[in-house]
């Protein structure tokens, strides 16, 4: 079974940077597309950005656009977040999500949370103004 555990979260002035990791168990790691999902107290899940299985093909939603960036590392089963010019608005329990779906791009960029197989526990972000 995929296991996948978030690491970075943590409180930061508006204006500063973190980066989250998400690291995965398993030997097929680089089969899976990748992505990073946040959920607000009372509000739904939100997608945040996604990659490809070989990092090649990414998708960041508009909201963080230019201000987030979405990279995998295979070798050490990891894909990361880093996360700049953080907002209050940003502020959220950030989840990694992996999926086993095989058709990223041309239009599909696993937006929706049903269209992911694995998620990790999550990690704490809090932008402060």
């Amino acid at each position: 079974q995929v296991q996948l555990v978030e690491s970075g979260g943590g409180l930061v002035q508006a204006g500063g940077s973190l980066r989250l990791s998400c690291a995965a168990s398993g030997r097929t790691f680089s089969n899976y597309v990748m992505g990073w999902f946040r959920q607000a107290p009372g509000k739904e899940r939100e997608f945040v950005a996604s990659i490809s299985w070989s990092g090649g093909t990414t998708y960041h939603a508009d909201s963080v656009k230019g201000r987030f960036t979405i990279s995998r590392d295979n070798a050490k089963n990891t894909v990361y977040l880093q996360m700049n010019s953080l907002k209050p608005e940003d502020t959220a329990v950030y989840y990694c999500a992996a999926s086993t779906g095989t058709t990223y791009g041309g239009g599909y960029y696993f937006t929706a949370p049903n269209e992911y197989d694995y998620w990790g526990q999550g990690t704490q972000v809090t932008a402060s103004s």
